[in-house]
């Protein structure tokens, strides 16, 4: 007589969650983090690449919580895994909004302000010189391989913050708040040397028109100010690189820290 193949509904439950909630974990990071969350990536690759890291990683988690995926603290931890994910991605996010920023700031001082065009990324209207310098950034996280370090970041995360039923310490979440600043701060430091340069040259021609008053400035200064920029620009492009590095490397560093910071007391 053939064996029969009996499941029980608590065996269902143990294949379900011990792929359900590193699958969530993972989608999350992959749907927020830049370079695989971008717009032109398909939906499908995004579920494809978190579905086969899951099942690369999946088996060397060990034991997981004995909880009933359809239960409160099921749907709690499922939660869990999502916030995890996300503030994993975002924290590396932080990184290109400041290069956004930076491209912001330059593309006012140049007068390239009013030069925006809609950009599926940011879900808004953004300058031209902060589109070509978030290009260059992707770029540079696929260069330096900080793509790789961010998965291998995910993959370790099961381990510094294991998936349990226990609540996220509030200190990472405050962590996760601090890392914020560096869009303002970094912005302003990599667009400072341009936007120096633009407001002595821009000095120069009030000066230039108050000694030679029939100097147009109007009609010479716009030209001037963009040449002048895109020259600045120029000479910015190949130190982005020496600059955006370490930015990545500290932001991985950053994410362990926010991993630290919510591991339950």
């Amino acid at each position: 007589m053939p064996a029969v193949l009996s499941v029980t509904s608590d065996q269902l439950n143990v294949w379900m969650v011990a792929f359900l909630w590193p699958f969530v974990r993972m989608l999350a990071l992959v749907s927020t983090a830049p370079v695989f969350s971008e717009g032109a990536v398909p939906r499908s690759a995004k579920i494809a690449l978190a579905l086969l890291l899951t099942l690369v990683v999946a088996p060397t988690l060990g034991a997981l919580p004995a909880v009933k995926l359809f239960s409160a603290n099921g749907l709690w931890i499922l939660i869990q895994q999502i916030l995890i994910g996300a503030a994993m991605g975002f924290s590396m996010r932080l990184v290109f909004a400041m290069v956004q920023a930076a491209g912001e700031y330059v593309g006012l001082q140049m007068g390239l302000s009013f030069a925006a065009f809609f950009d599926p990324t940011s879900g808004g209207n953004t300058t031209v010189i902060a589109r070509l310098l978030n290009v260059i950034a992707i770029l540079i996280f696929l260069a330096t391989d900080i793509h790789l370090m961010l998965i291998t970041t995910l993959v370790e995360s099961f381990h510094t913050l294991p998936i349990a039923d226990a609540p996220l310490a509030a200190s990472g979440w405050f962590l996760l708040v601090l890392a914020g600043s560096q869009i303002v701060s970094g912005g302003l430091m990599l667009a400072l040397p341009l936007i120096a340069s633009l407001l002595t040259l821009n000095l120069a021609m009030g000066i230039l028109n108050r000694v030679s008053p029939q100097f147009s400035i109007f009609s010479v200064g716009f030209p001037v100010t963009l040449l002048a920029g895109i020259a600045m620009l120029l000479m910015l492009m190949p130190y982005m690189a020496s600059f955006l590095a370490p930015q990545f490397a500290a932001t991985l560093a950053s994410i362990g820290m926010v991993l630290q910071g919510l591991r339950p007391n």
